[in-house]
This record gives C-alpha cells, structure tokens and sequence, in this order.
C-alpha cells in the first residue's frame, strides 16, 4: 500500500512547543535556552540520504596497490541530497498546485536521494576516513560476548568546493626535508552507490540507535578489492559519535584532534553536566542530527549491523532498503565519467578504472 508522508509525531511535538508562550517572555535567554533544546531534540526516520564513494590510495611513492598492506587511507566520500519525491515534486509542479500539499509515496521514498546533476562545482560533501582500512564485518565478532566487529572512522573533510576535494584526491608531488622529493597517486574509486541514515524511535531513550546502510551501483560484480576492505553489494551498521570531551577508550584509540563541538551539542546531544556518570556527559550518542556529521575530526564508531540486502532492509525497515536496491538497480548503467562528472571532477585524472569497474586493484 502507498503510505501518506506526514511529519512524524516528534515533529508535530516540537513544532507545537514553539507555539507555546514560556513562563517569563521577557526572559531572553530562557528563549535561546529553549530554542535551542528544540533544534537538538533526537529526530526519528531517514535523517538523511545521498551518494557514497569509496576511494582507497596507495602509499607513497607506490604505483600501485596490490593489497591493504600497500593502501595509505580508505575513505567514504558522502554527498547529501535532498529526497527524490520532494526534488520531483518542485520540478514537476503544475499552475494552481499547491507545494506543501501532502504526497502518496512508496514505501521507502524518503531513503531515496534526488538525482546527482552533474558538473556542479559546489556540492557539500564529507570526506570520513576508516582507521582500519575495513569496513566492519557483520559475520565477525568484537572483542566480548555477543558483540559486533566495530572500527574507528574520522570526518577528515567538510566542504562545498568540490575542485579543493578533486585535488586533495588527485596525484602530488612534494617535497621533504629528510627524504627529499616524493609522490603519491591519485585516489582510486573502488565503489559508489547510495546510502540513507535512519534513526529509530525506540520507546526509551537509552534504546536509541542510528543506522547507516548503502547499496551499491559501482561494480555490478564485487571482485577482491572490495572484499578486502569489507565493501558489500549492500551493507549497514550502527553509527555512534563520540563526545570529544570523553577520556580514550577500552581500544585505546586516541587522535591528534578532535572536533570542536558548540556548547549547545556538548550539553543537549551529549548532556554535559547532566547525563551519563561522567562530568563530561555520555561518551557516546546516536546520530541525533547530521549536524554532528559536519564537523572536521569527529569520531565515529561503526559497528557492524547486517549484510547483504536482506540485512539493509532489517536495518533501514518501511521498505528502505529495498528502494536503495530497486534504485541502484537503475543507476548502474552510468559510466564511470558520469560517476566523475557527479563530483564536478574529470575521470582521466583518476586513471586507472579497474577498481571501480571490474573489482581489480592497481
């Protein structure tokens, strides 16, 4: 059956406690107080959707990589979009139509990113390196009864010039002081497709979980370098974030920066002060907002969920899943330029393509 998309019912809840008058209205930071406990209230559903990229680069002064021992960094490039039924709905608008009417949608609809223009030379993006160089398997345990494989993954980038991003991702060359001059090669894309965050709406706060879940379009068959680094035709996992003001933890997992987060997210995300057994709040949270994912070096946690399409659907739920799928499907008749030309970047400076197109490392 087609489901009616209507503001859900914490939606509903905010935008009524906007309306109401506080105690004292001429107490001005009662307001900032209030309004701004309003914009951090935890949002349930897709919270977002879009395209991810998969790049890996080899090591310096390699050629080539062969293997993970010989790979530098493997990144998750994501770039947001609008959902496709409202992109469509402004497109598609008649005279006399009224925009905020309500739409009959599919299942899963809100999972489903807009179409990429291509050529653009702004697009916001985030550029989120895995420490492991592996996405987390969700056929392997972590370490402790019943517990899921989870890794380590950094927002290394947030930006909007795509042409900065293309040459960050590009060849260079430079030179050092102890080992003179040296080079790196470009990045290679070894997978794209799209992705949705999903926030559950659990009946306890302390139930709150976020998913991330991707199906990919690029390759149409996986071969070993995907498998290498853990990337599945489709794919999920629990995404946390956690508190910079939080001591190492347990893995020892410690980085030279940690992001900047305003007194507002530090107090009503991580409840600074008042939640948790800490001083500094609870060390970890869901993706509340993907404002938290806009930060330069914030620290991700990435715990495996489940597999396979079968597995991304459990994840995501209300047909999610199965529309990515039903998506990706259509999309994967792109050439790898129009992938390029989705990133405001020329393909020939990325050669090779074997990664992307046939599964094979170079």
């Amino acid at each position: 059956m087609p489901k009616t998309h209507t503001k859900s019912a914490s939606e509903e809840e905010n935008r009524k406690a906007t309306l109401l008058p506080l105690e004292n209205d001429d107490d001005e930071l009662a307001r900032t107080r209030h309004a701004s406990r309003l914009k951090y209230e935890p949002q349930t559903g897709t919270i977002e959707r879009g395209h991810i990229y998969f790049f890996y680069r080899p090591k310096v002064q390699l050629k080539g990589a062969r293997s993970l021992d010989e790979v530098q960094n493997f990144h998750m490039l994501l770039v947001p979009r609008p959902p496709q039924f409202s992109a469509c709905g402004a497109r598609n608008l008649k005279e006399g139509e009224d925009p905020d009417e309500m739409e009959v949608l599919t299942p899963g609809a809100d999972a489903i990113p807009a179409h990429e223009p291509l050529d653009q030379p702004k697009k916001h993006f985030r550029l989120i390196t895995v420490g492991k160089k592996h996405l987390p398997n969700p056929k392997v345990g972590g370490p402790g009864k019943g517990r899921k494989e989870m890794f380590w993954a950094t927002v290394t980038v947030v930006g909007d010039d795509l042409t900065s991003l293309e040459q960050g991702l590009g060849e260079r060359t430079y030179e050092t002081k102890t080992r003179g001059l040296r080079h790196q090669e470009s990045a290679r894309l070894l997978g794209r497709g799209a992705y949705a965050i999903v926030n559950n709406d659990p009946e306890v706060p302390s139930h709150r979980e976020t998913h991330f879940g991707y199906h990919l379009s690029h390759p149409s068959e996986l071969g070993e370098v995907q498998e290498a680094f853990g990337i599945e035709k489709a794919g999920s996992f629990v995404l946390q974030i956690k508190n910079p003001l939080a001591p190492a933890t347990e893995s020892g997992y410690v980085h030279e920066q940690s992001a900047v987060y305003g007194d507002e997210i530090l107090h009503h995300v991580f409840g600074k002060g008042v939640k948790g057994r800490s001083p500094c709040g609870l060390h970890f949270t869901s993706c509340v907002t993907p404002e938290l994912l806009d930060y330069e070096h914030a620290q991700l946690l990435l715990i495996a969920a489940k597999g396979g399409e079968e597995g991304l659907e459990t994840s995501l739920g209300e047909g999610r899943g199965r529309a990515l799928a039903e998506l990706e499907e259509q999309e994967a008749d792109e050439s790898v330029e129009t992938i390029f030309k989705e990133l405001g970047m020329d393909a020939s400076t990325f050669p090779p393509q074997q990664p992307v197109e046939e599964g094979e490392w170079i």
